[in-house]
Order: C-alpha cells, then structure tokens, then sequence
C-alpha cells in the first residue's frame, strides 16, 4: 500500500508502521496532487515496487486528499483561492483516478480494481456563506464518481464515493475554524460529529467485495444531516 501526503509525514509514517504491524507491505510518498508530475511520479515509484517484489500489484484507489480555506462569501472569494480548491479537491483525484484505471482496468491488461472517491455533505448542503467553492468542488466529485463508474463498469473496476458530513478532523483547524464540528454538532440529527473511524468504515465496505454489486454510488455518512 502507498501511504501519499502532502505535508503530514508524521501522520503517514504511523500509518505504514500499523499496516506493517498488522502483516501488511506499505510506503509511505510524499506527493501533492494539485502537481500532475508528482502524481506521475508517485504512480512510477509504485510500479518500481510492484516490479521489484516488494509490494503487491495496485488493487484500489481511495481518493482522500482535500482543502478548504477560511469561511468566506463567493462575492470575496479570489482566483488563486479557487485555484487551489479545485486544483486539489478536483483535478487532482481525476488525475490520480487516471493513472489508477491504467493500471486496473482490464482494457489495460489490469485485474480490475476499485476507486473511492471522498466527497462531502456540502456538495448538497451548498455551504453558503462559507465553503461555496469547496461544496461546488466536491459536488463535482460527486458527478465524476458517476460517470467514471459507468465508464469503467466493463473494465472490472467499481467507483463509489463516500459523502462525510460533520467530522471531528484537523480539515477545520485549516479552515481556520478547530471548534466547528463541536459547534455545528446541535445541528445534526444524531446530536453529535461523527469521527473518522465511522468514514473508514464506510470506505472499507465500498473496497471490500461484500459491496461487488455496487458502482456509481455516493454513500452519505453524515448522522442524518
């Protein structure tokens, strides 16, 4: 398994020592996605270790990497911000789904695969007055996950997206705002943020083969919101 991360090495390295500590083979690479030749470049140090033994053939993709920035109104926001939202958010798991389907599909001489894509509950909820360009981001993710699911049904890979909604993570602390998921936990249906564990879950399901039957599918984990 390949562990990417843009700046939270730390995070990624204790990640790869549990996988290796539960028998499995991980690497962890440094990468921004937002950068198509370091994407490139990671997907080329995988299959360097796939040829030399050392890790197993790709079988999935789960496309995690995301951004916000701080709460503004569309009327303030600035190009280099949207730049940078859809860059990363969008562009960069179209780019890195890419370069997975060339190495799972069937048409490529792949095993087949799976692709989860991580979306969120603001594509539906619009986030006005703070996050309109990161809901419109995942929105399109959202509408790629449908299309590359039914583009790539035949090829023996399944696309699904899990749709989080208010989850106690440091996503908020970037946004400038490390209290919102315990603020805005009174208005979920559940009374409470949900934790990173509960989006796991659902991931693990989509990559597992308990979900074989299940392509195009956006899975809301969201307590009700």
């Amino acid at each position: 398994m390949v562990v990417n991360y843009a700046n939270g090495a730390a995070a990624a390295e204790s990640m790869v020592s549990r996988i290796r500590a539960a028998g499995g083979r991980a690497l962890a690479v440094q990468a921004n996605v937002a950068d198509e030749a370091q994407v490139l470049a990671m997907f080329a140090l995988l299959d360097a270790e796939v040829r030399a033994g050392r890790l197993p053939p790709l079988q999935a993709l789960v496309n995690n990497a995301g951004v916000v920035d701080l709460p503004a109104r569309v009327d303030d926001m600035s190009v280099v911000r949207l730049q940078r939202m859809f860059a990363v958010n969008v562009i960069g798991s179209i780019v890195c789904a890419r370069e997975a389907v060339k190495r799972l599909s069937t048409k490529h001489g792949g095993a087949g695969g799976v692709i989860v894509n991580l979306s969120s509950a603001a594509a539906r909820l619009g986030s006005p007055g703070q996050y309109v360009d990161y809901a419109a981001a995942k929105g399109a993710i959202d509408v790629f996950t449908l299309g590359l699911a039914k583009e790539v049904a035949l090829e023996g890979i399944r696309v699904n997206a899990v749709r989080p909604g208010i989850i106690a993570t440091d996503i908020h602390a970037s946004g400038g705002q490390p209290d919102r998921a315990a603020q805005l936990a009174p208005l979920v249906p559940m009374q409470r943020a949900g934790s990173a564990d509960e989006v796991a879950q659902a991931i693990g399901w989509l990559l597992s083969d308990a979900s074989s039957y299940t392509t195009g599918a956006v899975i809301d984990v969201t307590g009700g919101r």
